[in-house]
């Protein structure tokens, strides 16, 4: 039973209520108390207060302060006026519940109210904050743009000094060229002269009979001619020069490539080819034991027992290669490709099996469970729980008493319930 606080003590103005209210020996919060326009309640285990105000107080202004176990309540009238005394005398049960549910009323209102108000405001301040960063964002991004375009005018005015140096330059070398051209024809003129010069002196000490200009310039082009045939080198002798390949099986060059990691890659390729495509020409090497289907299906299992599924898929596939009518090398293969994770190839051999495995009869029981089981198995792994569930079901019919099958059925269905409700 609560403990009702009686021992109050109040005074008033003509516009404010003063109220002390003491808990001794509990801690008091802000949630332990609840006040209207007229209802005032305080629940702090095991204390309780409750008054029904004599007239209406501004409950929004007034305020309610907690210090040395004591709350001292400020109730600010909403009319000035002196109370006869704090709570309403000679009210009745029903008048008293009223009261205390249009509080609880109200103070709903005012709750949602000011839950909306907050809901506004708060997605005002998100606004606004969106419109600051926006701003903020356009100031970055027309800031990145001038920076831009102060580079860009950098780089086109050092681009133009550059070319207008690069023409001066030019314009340099084409004057330099000019005046070596022009000191060269300078050169070469005054050399005539002088070969001139020479030859009118040569000409004047000769006999009467003076040979000719012309004769005297033939013999000075013969001469030249003769020192040009004397400067060339002779001719190389002709002569083979040997070119051996290396056989090679990949089209880079033997000194750009890795021997090591080739050889390898050519190892695991006949390997893999030997996995997938088994020839008929190969049935020739093989011995007695090896052309036997039991026996390759039992070097299968064997293999997959160890954990090496690649190679029981090949005695698998070599086995059904003697004999593609056994259902057994199908199921087990598909087994393998299961651990694999070639699920598709799970599918095919498994509904192989069950093709095979026709008419159902008692003693084929287990091997159409395995098959169906583990075709299910595949098609959950490839996200197609209808296909799976239906498998598990077959297997069901086939083993009803099987707990681990319903199990697994039945997760089966919850994942399916789970994906059409989040559809």
């Amino acid at each position: 039973m609560p403990i009702w606080v009686q021992d109050y003590s109040w005074r008033q103005t003509d516009s404010v209520v003063f109220l002390s209210l003491p808990m001794r020996g509990v801690r008091v919060t802000q949630a332990n108390i609840f006040c209207t326009e007229q209802y005032l309640k305080v629940n702090v285990p095991p204390f309780l207060f409750e008054a029904i105000l004599y007239a209406p107080v501004d409950d929004t202004s007034s305020t309610a302060k907690i210090r040395n176990e004591t709350i001292f309540f400020t109730l600010y009238k909403k009319e000035v006026a002196m109370w006869e005394s704090l709570v309403m005398e000679n009210a009745d049960k029903e008048k008293m519940q009223r009261i205390r549910e249009n509080a609880v009323i109200k103070a709903q209102e005012k709750a949602n109210e000011e839950e909306k108000s907050k809901a506004v405001t708060k997605q005002e301040h998100k606004k606004y904050a969106l419109e600051a960063t926006m701003k903020l964002e356009e100031m970055e991004r027309k800031r990145i743009e001038n920076l831009k375009e102060e580079e860009r005018k950098k780089v086109t005015e050092e681009l133009e000094i550059w070319k207008e140096n690069q023409r001066n330059e030019e314009k340099q070398r084409r004057i330099q060229r000019e005046e070596e051209l022009y000191q060269e024809k300078k050169r070469i003129e005054e050399k005539k002269k002088q070969e001139i010069n020479k030859t009118k002196i040569l000409n004047a000490g000769t006999s009467k009979t003076r040979s000719t200009p012309t004769t005297a310039g033939s013999s000075g082009n013969i001469f030249s001619e003769k020192l040009k045939e004397e400067s060339f080198p002779a001719p190389r002798s002709s002569g083979t020069i040997k070119i051996s390949f290396t056989s090679r099986v990949f089209p880079t060059a033997l000194r750009e490539s890795r021997v090591a990691e080739e050889e390898e890659w050519l190892h695991k390729q006949a390997e893999v080819r030997r996995a997938m495509n088994v020839n008929f020409s190969e049935l020739k090497d093989l011995n007695e034991d090896e052309k036997n289907p039991d026996w390759l299906k039992d070097k299968g299992n064997k293999m997959f027992s160890t954990g090496n599924y690649l190679a029981a898929v090949n005695a698998y596939n070599l086995a059904i290669l003697l004999n593609n009518k056994i259902p057994v090398l199908y199921l087990n293969r598909a087994a393998c490709h299961l651990k694999l994770r070639n699920l598709h190839k799970t599918i095919e051999d498994s509904s192989k099996a069950l093709e095979l495995l026709t008419p159902p009869v008692p003693d084929n029981a287990d091997a159409r469970v395995k098959a169906y089981v583990r075709r299910g198995t595949a098609f959950c792994q490839l996200e197609l729980y209808a296909e799976g569930l239906q498998d598990y079901e077959a297997a069901l019919k086939i083993d009803p008493t099987n707990k681990t099958l319903e199990q697994d059925a039945e997760k089966i269905k919850h994942i399916i319930c789970g994906t059409a409700k989040d559809s």
